[in-house]
Parts: structure tokens; sequence; C-alpha cells
């Protein structure tokens, strides 16, 4: 009898030691958790000490990347919301596409395809490689000028570059193209020529001006327009000494 009772102490002795046990891993458990927690929350802890920023990159500048990542997101590392600043940078100004990625354990790894300017669209925007408009401070260099209503700036661009190609045998260049409300195509080229190609077989048109271009150098009269809107042949408007216009 003795030694059943010895043997139930034994049992509910090693029971409590269970327990106990038991009851410290949950309590440990519990606050490293808590601990882990408070740890990230901390930013003093974790901070982005590191910005890394990669692409070719002329007109946007590393420091306003930096920026809008310190003023916006001054979280821990572990906190940083990394698409709601994948969409910030990608509203800078001259930037086409960004990525960005965190690296263990305080930097950010930041990717940008840089928006390249193509042309100045309606005076006040640009038109990036793929004739999407965009907003930026107007670059010093040269870049020609596209005119036309809301919508149609793919279709200027790949109409200027299409034009432009066939002018390279000529020395010449587009300063100005005007596409109108019902899409006519008129240009401005660089030795102030102005050509009317209407609104159909406009490449044709100017391949007609290409061809008789040399012609027109070798006449004395200095050419104002050319009205290529006719089926054959074109008109051709001069400018005499005191500038007023002559028409054949």
């Amino acid at each position: 009898m003795q030694q059943l009772t010895d043997k139930s102490q034994s049992q509910f002795h090693y029971q409590v030691a269970g327990m106990v046990f038991l009851a410290v891993v949950l309590l440990s458990l519990i606050y490293a958790i808590w601990w882990l927690s408070d740890w990230l929350e901390d930013a003093q802890r974790a901070p982005i000490n590191q910005v890394i920023v990669s692409g070719n990159r002329v007109n946007i500048k590393d420091e306003v990347i930096e920026q809008t990542i310190r003023s916006n997101h001054p979280e821990s590392f572990f906190e940083l919301d990394v698409d709601r600043l994948h969409r910030e940078i990608e509203a800078l100004p001259w930037v086409y596409r960004a990525s960005v990625r965190k690296r263990w354990p305080n930097s950010l790894n930041i990717h940008v395809v840089e928006e390249i300017a193509s042309a100045r669209w309606n005076s006040d925007s640009l038109l990036n490689q793929y004739g999407d408009m965009f907003e930026a401070q107007l670059p010093e260099e040269v870049l020609p000028n596209l005119f036309g209503p809301g919508g149609s700036e793919q279709t200027a661009l790949n109409g200027y570059r299409d034009m432009q190609t066939l002018l390279n045998a000529t020395s010449l260049s587009i300063d100005e193209l005007y596409l109108s409300e019902r899409f006519a195509w008129n240009l401005r080229l660089n030795n102030g020529i102005r050509l009317n190609l209407g609104r159909s077989e406009f490449v044709n048109r100017l391949q007609r001006f290409v061809d008789v271009y040399p012609l027109l150098k070798k006449q004395n009269k200095q050419v104002n327009y050319i009205d290529l809107r006719y089926d054959t042949g074109l008109a051709v408007g001069w400018k005499d000494a005191s500038t007023n216009e002559q028409e054949s």
C-alpha cells in the first residue's frame, strides 16, 4: 500500500513539473513574440541605412529618390511598404519604370528605367520613346516640336519617324510637325520650308518632295511652302525679294 502511495506521489510530482515546464515554455514564447514585435516596430533598431540606385540615369537624381524614401517612409526596414514606395518612385519625373527590393539587413535596391524624350508635345509636354506623354522639365537638347489633338501622340511620333527617315537623305530635318483634328499633316523643315501633305499617302507625297528638292535648290528663288496634295505634281510658293509670296 505504501509503494502505491509513493508511486502516485511520484507521478503527481512529474505531472506538476511537466506543467511548470510547459508554462515556462509558453511564457518564454509569448515574451519572445512580444520582444520581436517590439523590436520590429522600433525603426531605430532596424533603419534603412543604404539606398542603392541602378539603371542608366541622365535626368533622374539619386538624391530625389532617397529623399522620397526618407520623407515618406520613416518606418523600419521590416515595415516599409514596398508596393507604395514603388508607385511613388514611378510617379517621379523622368522615371518610366522602377523596381524596389529589400536587401537584408538594412538596404534597398532601386532600379529605374529613365524616360527618353523623343519630342516636345503641344509645347508643354514631352513624348517618350514609346509615344507616351509625360510631364517633366523640358530638356536643353534640341527636340522636334509635335502638335496634335489629344490621343494622337503615338500616331504623330510614328509619322515623324517615318518622314524623318525619308528626309535623312536630303540633310533636312523636321523642326515642327502639325497633325490636325482631321489628321492632315503639315511640316516645317529646318530650312524654313513648309510642307502641306494632306491626310492620305503622306509618306509617298513626302517622297515626291525628296525627289524634286534637288531641282528646287537650283532655282534662284527661295521656297516658302510646297503643297503636295495632288495626285501628280505639286504647288510651290516662292518668296521674292520683298517677301511677298508667289505661287507656281
